[in-house]
């Protein structure tokens, strides 16, 4: 009887052992599961338009150099394709041409209980490059309609990256098109480096592209692009006369270039953590700096145009 209550003893002392166990094993696993980066420290995913990817390398390079244990995992996407990244739970931010629409906010108020944020970061233009050795440099924005629609001058082959769900094709269509179709004669290319290899390599092509892509004078790849292709001037349709700019911060900043577009974020994340800590990055000056260094307008940061004179 007393090997019997002793051997009752210890069997009972192994099983309170084993569920003491599998309680913190529960515990840790959703200790692991519910636990949340930091503003300095975790890995969270985020994706961003295609036509931004020179700048926003240059913005996740700089802030990762200043937060080192903070990293920030970019897929470059159309931005059809970061719109529907973001309404999957892996996917905490995107970065694209506009915010979200009152349907896409009532759904994440109705399905996550709060509503995400988006503002926009900076003002972006949508470039026209020509090929080196071709006649036609300056157009009005009757010529991009007739070159879209599919009556170009001059035998000119207009080029993107992509025929849809790129936020260059959308913009196209949405505000130079009026929601027309476009041509049939308008190629695709995989990438915006693509439409630059593609307009320097075809006498008669004409590429649109962000202007981060050819705009920053300090970047030897972006050097390297302008080598290849020209900016091409387009008619300023506010100007007094006949004039014709190019995408040029100043003529971004007086509203003087045609064909401008915003860049958003748009952040799904209700508390403190890494996807906060670089929208402040991007809002305030280190990132804005970055932003107007691409060429782009700072959308947070003043930006002075002063007068100037040349004497001899």
């Amino acid at each position: 009887m007393a090997c019997f209550l002793r051997h009752m003893r210890i069997s009972a002392i192994w099983i309170f052992f084993g569920v003491g166990l599998a309680s913190c094993s529960c515990t840790n696993q959703s200790r692991s599961k519910f636990s949340r980066d930091t503003p300095t420290e975790g890995t969270i995913n985020i994706s961003v338009d295609e036509s931004f990817k020179p700048v926003i390398d240059s913005e996740i390079k700089v802030f990762e150099s200043s937060f080192p244990n903070a990293h920030i995992l970019v897929h470059y996407k159309p931005e059809a394709a970061c719109l529907r990244d973001l309404f999957q739970d892996s996917t905490r931010m995107v970065i694209v041409t506009r915010g979200l629409s009152e349907a896409e906010e009532r759904y994440f108020k109705d399905s996550m209980n709060f509503e995400p944020t988006y503002d926009e970061l900076a003002v972006d233009a949508v470039a026209v490059i020509v090929n080196k050795e071709s006649k036609d440099s300056i157009f009005t924005m009757d010529d991009i309609r007739s070159m879209l629609s599919g009556t170009p001058r001059n035998g000119l082959q207009p080029v993107m990256d992509g025929t849809s769900a790129t936020s260059t094709v959308r913009y196209l269509i949405d505000s130079v098109l009026k929601g027309k179709s476009l041509g049939k004669n308008v190629t695709a290319a995989k990438s915006s480096e693509g439409v630059i290899n593609y307009v320097s390599d075809n006498k008669n092509g004409v590429g649109f592209i962000g202007v981060s892509w050819i705009g920053d004078r300090d970047d030897p790849q972006q050097l390297h692009f302008r080598q290849k292709v020209e900016v091409a001037a387009v008619q300023c349709e506010s100007c007094l006369g006949e004039t014709y700019v190019k995408p040029f911060q100043a003529n971004i900043y007086m509203g003087r270039y045609p064909m401008l577009r915003g860049l958003y974020y748009i952040l799904k994340e209700n508390y403190s953590g890494i996807g906060n800590n670089f929208v402040n990055f991007l809002q305030y000056e280190r990132g804005q700096l970055i932003f107007r260094r691409a060429y782009l307008l700072p959308a947070k940061m003043s930006f002075e145009i002063r007068d100037a004179q040349i004497t001899k």
